[in-house]
C-alpha cells in the first residue's frame, strides 16, 4: 500500500473525486440517513470547490493506493487502485481561548475490500504525523451517529465525545415569544 499527498490541482483532485470521493459519499447516503449526494450533484463545482479548498498549507489530503506500477507517475496518471483518503484542517486555537490547538479530520473513507486489513491505521497515523509536526495538542472529528462502524473505530483509537451536534428542521421549531 502506497500513501500519496494530493496536489491542489484540478487533474489529481479529479481523479481523487471520480475514484474515492464520489464513492465515499454514496455509501455514506446508504449508511446515514441525514447523508449522501444531492440529485443535483455537480461533479465539476465540486472540483473546483476541493482544489481552491485544498490551496492552503494548512490542509492536507492522502490518498491510499494499491497494486501501484510506479510511485513516481503523477496522481492523475498512476495505475493503481485507489483504496482509501483521509483529509485533515489545522484548526489553531484563537488567543483568547485556553483550549489546545487541533488537527480536524474532515473526510475519512476506507473501500470495502480494504477494511479490516490496518489501512485506516495507516492513514490515521499520517495525520496524527501532520498534527505533531503543526503542533497541534488534539485529533478531532465529526461522526454520525448512525455511522457505528465509525463510532467503534474511533473510540478503539481513544477518542471521546467532547460536544453534541444537534440539528432540527427551521420549519418545526415552535417558540412561545
Amino acid at each position: 500500500m502506497h500513501i500519496r499527498r494530493a496536489k491542489a490541482a484540478e487533474s489529481p483532485i479529479r481523479r481523487y473525486m471520480e475514484e474515492l470521493w464520489v464513492p465515499y459519499n454514496r455509501e455514506l447516503g446508504e449508511t446515514v440517513e441525514a447523508q449522501g449526494l444531492s440529485t443535483e450533484f455537480d461533479i465539476e463545482a465540486e472540483i473546483e470547490w476541493q482544489t481552491d479548498h485544498l490551496d492552503t498549507p494548512d490542509r492536507r489530503l492522502w490518498v491510499a493506493l494499491d497494486d501501484v506500477d510506479d510511485s513516481t507517475a503523477p496522481l492523475e496518471e498512476i495505475d493503481a487502485t485507489f483504496a482509501g483518503f483521509i483529509s485533515v484542517d489545522f484548526n489553531p486555537a484563537p488567543s483568547s481561548f485556553d483550549w489546545p490547538d487541533r488537527l480536524v479530520i474532515g473526510d475519512f473513507f476506507v473501500k470495502k475490500l480494504y477494511r479490516g486489513e490496518g489501512l485506516a491505521d495507516k492513514l490515521v497515523a499520517r495525520a496524527v504525523q501532520f498534527a505533531r509536526e503543526a503542533g497541534c495538542e488534539q485529533l478531532a472529528l465529526e461522526v454520525d451517529i448512525d455511522n457505528e462502524r465509525a463510532l467503534a473505530y474511533y473510540e478503539k483509537l481513544g477518542f471521546e465525545v467532547g460536544r453534541y451536534r444537534m440539528r432540527a428542521p427551521v420549519k418545526e421549531i415552535e417558540l412561545d415569544v
